[in-house]
């Protein structure tokens, strides 16, 4: 369910970027050249994020033994 989530926040960013970067100039002096590297910034965190989620998300679910507690693995040193 989580990695559903993460690929619509991913074309939700890749949509916003589409319509933005053409809008955005970063050459421009004062504010309006650091709101734009900021957005652009932000917005490269945020994909950052996501795909960081969706590639290191755990494959398979943690299995429970039948009382509901993890099952421990023992381990012997001879």
């Amino acid at each position: 369910m989580k990695k559903n989530r993460y690929l619509l926040c991913l074309l939700l960013a890749g949509f916003m970027l589409y319509f933005a970067v053409p809008r955005l100039s970063i050459n421009l002096d004062g504010s309006h050249g650091i709101f734009s590297i900021t957005w652009l910034a932000f917005a490269l965190m945020v994909i950052a994020g996501n795909l960081t989620g969706l590639l290191y998300s755990p494959k398979k679910p943690i299995r429970k033994n039948q009382s509901g507690h993890l099952k421990k693995k023992s381990r012997s040193y001879y």
